[in-house]
């Protein structure tokens, strides 16, 4: 498999660690954003929307992280990282539309006002809408281990990585402690890795 990556995208972590922890080889290819790599017509023919990552396996390409997600949680870990059960795969569902919102529009955007690599935008607009979204995650960690169910799931990956980037974006987690503990169970997963 060949991952396309840049290194600051988080949506890319994502998928760097479902890989890493079902401990599956894959060949990593990252992309020069200011070189406009990701806007190549060859890449492009990879992903039309321009964005990381993309998964190749073999003749099939997959891009978004929820996309390759769900496809190596299915095809290479059984229920493990994604239930089958209706309840259990909404319930996963309802935690990656998190991920990619109010985690994505909110805590990732804040952080790339900060560190400069997002010019445009509100960053009181993105702070409050992850503010947002480290309380719906709060609310449900303060009395749970993981975000569905008793193990962690891909849902859990998908929310990780934007919340564990979110103090270089000016988020104080000490005013989330379910949130921070959830931090470092995921931290101490086997096959964790560090972003690039």
């Amino acid at each position: 498999m060949k991952l396309y990556i840049t290194p600051t995208s988080g949506n890319a972590w994502k998928v760097r660690l479902l890989l890493s922890m079902l401990k599956l080889p894959f060949e990593t290819v990252v992309l020069d954003t200011e070189k406009k790599e990701h806007k190549t017509p060859e890449f492009l023919k990879l992903n039309p929307r321009g964005q990381v990552p993309v998964l190749v396996d073999g003749e099939q390409v997959f891009w978004d992280s929820t996309a390759c997600l769900v496809y190596l949680a299915r095809k290479h870990g059984g229920e493990q990282w994604l239930p089958m059960d209706a309840a259990g795969m909404a319930g996963v569902q309802q935690w990656l539309a998190l991920s990619n919102n109010e985690l994505h529009y909110g805590l990732q955007w804040a952080r790339g006002k900060k560190i400069g690599i997002r010019a445009i935008g509100d960053y009181e607009e993105y702070a409050a809408y992850g503010r947002n979204g480290l309380a719906v995650l709060e609310s449900r960690l303060k009395n749970n281990q993981w975000l569905v169910g008793s193990r962690p799931t891909i849902a859990d990956l998908a929310c990780y990585c934007y919340t564990a980037v979110s103090p270089e974006g000016g988020f104080d987690l000490a005013a989330y402690p379910g949130v921070s503990a959830w931090l470092k169970r995921i931290e101490a997963l086997p096959g964790w890795i560090k972003r690039v």
